[in-house]
């Protein structure tokens, strides 16, 4: 009998634990101005899309310029606040994945009819009903993350695919300017900023190599923005109008308070952004190959609803994923949550240093729109990498991601198409990834679960969840030690 060959002691099976000093590109720590570049980048990404929200909902409840600005400072300062919870996290709170968190559009409309509903006393009434839907969505946390079962690859391909698609018109908004009530909104002049801003960051995309390549959105933005000086495309009065330091004072506004029409109306959105969140955690983990379990949906959750909390005492909104900063990791490739963290701190001194804030907000719309096309079109064609490998040929799983993404774009095709529905089911229909979800997870288990239509060949279940198990249903990923 031939003898067993021997294993060499350097030589580690596929079973056994790696060094210990590998770790998961997650959990890996760049040198300190890589590290802060990488975070900067991250920041610029998502910077409009959380200052956003407050310049629209104050000046709609009736704040004036003074305050309305405060307000997009202490959106910034939770936002920081947010992500440090999402990556960094302690006890079973965080996703400890490179996960951004900021100011969920989907409260704006309902906020706005809250704080227009009751004068002067509409923004303590907001900031109430956010801190009872919060706390409410903390302790349904541990229920909701079970959902993770229901999402399959056909499932999480579609949402992915959807998060994409749902972003680029806001891209494309940006490229016209942001603001189509204002002089030169689709002018050549912005559009062609943003054509160009796109093109810098290919060209740097093909030939930077290494660190610099990674930075290649941030890069472009830097460019952008120095051409467009010239050309006054950017405004440096907020510089002259902006002190050194301001923080946010807690309860500015004065004492939050409690009404349950209001409290209801953030509970529907709390519900949106759990669903948005969860995807996008799926979505991410999708990318940096770590999987997002159910344990790692229900830390995230735990941090985007005790976030949500917290940022009302700082006069901030609610806090959910940013998908567009899921973008720029698929892109770059930097997969390490402290960069990320350090993107949240930057947030923080942004939030308590408003001549630094006004510093990023040279950066103009049409040059942030050019960079986003990339961004989100990243987010996209992950989905479709998604999918590809969903086993589309079998059964009717073509039939569920038609139907969902066909629903799903509803919002985006047509705007107006739900104006008939109640205002208080717009929050919910307007969101084209909510509504493509629960279409997807529906007939998913309509079509191959319920009713013992599905085939009896487990090769037939392939990019489907084992709902019956209650452990199936996870993204199929490369293993890793969490």
């Amino acid at each position: 009998m031939a003898a067993r060959p021997r294993l060499r002691k350097d030589v580690t099976t596929p079973d056994e634990t790696p060094g210990r000093d590998r770790r998961h590109p997650v959990d890996e720590t760049l040198p300190p101005v890589k590290m802060f570049t990488s975070g900067l980048q991250h920041v610029a990404a998502m910077y409009a899309g959380v200052v956003a929200p407050p310049m629209i909902v104050g000046p709609a409840v009736g704040l004036n310029a003074r305050d309305t600005a405060f307000l997009m400072g202490a959106s910034l300062f939770t936002a920081g606040i947010a992500t440090l919870l999402q990556t960094l996290g302690f006890w079973k709170v965080g996703a400890r994945l490179p996960f951004v968190n900021g100011v969920s559009f989907a409260g704006v409309t309902p906020m706005i009819a809250i704080g227009r509903e009751r004068g002067a006393e509409g923004i303590t009434v907001i900031f109430g009903a956010i801190i009872v839907a919060s706390v409410l969505g903390f302790v349904l946390t541990p229920y909701f993350s079970k959902l993770v079962r229901f999402f399959p690859p056909v499932v999480t391909g579609t949402v992915i695919t959807l998060i994409g698609v749902s972003l680029l018109p806001v891209a494309f908004n940006w490229s016209q300017g942001g603001d189509a009530t204002a002089d030169g909104y689709g002018s050549m002049k912005n559009i062609g900023m943003a054509g160009l801003t796109l093109l810098i960051v290919l060209v740097l995309r093909k030939l930077l190599r290494g660190f610099l390549q990674q930075i290649a959105i941030l890069l472009g933005l830097v460019v952008g923005t120095v051409v467009a000086v010239p050309m006054n495309m950017t405004d440096f009065d907020a510089i002259k109008d902006a002190g050194l330091v301001g923080f946010p004072t807690p309860f500015y506004f004065g004492a939050p308070q409690f009404e349950i029409a209001a409290i209801i109306s953030m509970c529907i959105v709390m519900l949106v952004c759990m669903t948005e969140s969860t995807a996008d955690m799926l979505a991410l983990g999708k990318i940096v190959d770590r999987p997002a379990d159910e344990r790692v949906i229900k830390g995230g959750l735990r941090a985007d609803t005790l976030g949500s909390a917290i940022s009302p005492v700082f006069n901030g909104f609610m806090c959910s994923a940013f998908a567009q900063n899921i973008g720029l990791v698929a892109m770059t490739k930097v997969r390490s949550r402290f960069v990320v963290a350090a993107g949240g701190g930057i947030l923080v001194l942004l939030g308590l240093c408003p001549v630094l804030a006004s510093v990023i907000a040279l950066v103009p719309l049409p040059v942030l729109g050019g960079a986003g096309i990339v961004l989100f079109g990243s987010v996209a064609a992950s989905g479709i990498q998604t999918l590809a490998g969903a086993a589309l040929e079998k059964g009717e799983n073509a039939l569920i991601v038609a139907a969902a993404v066909g629903i799903g774009l509803i919002p985006i095709a047509a705007p107006g198409f739900y104006h008939a529905f109640p205002k208080d089911l717009l929050v919910v229909l307007d969101s084209g990834i909510s509504t493509g979800c629960v279409v997807a997870i529906a007939l998913n288990l309509a079509f191959n679960h319920w009713g013992g239509k599905g085939s009896s060949d487990p090769a037939d279940r392939e990019g489907t969840a084992d709902t019956s198990k209650g452990g199936a249903g996870r993204v199929p990923a490369p293993a890793t030690p969490h």
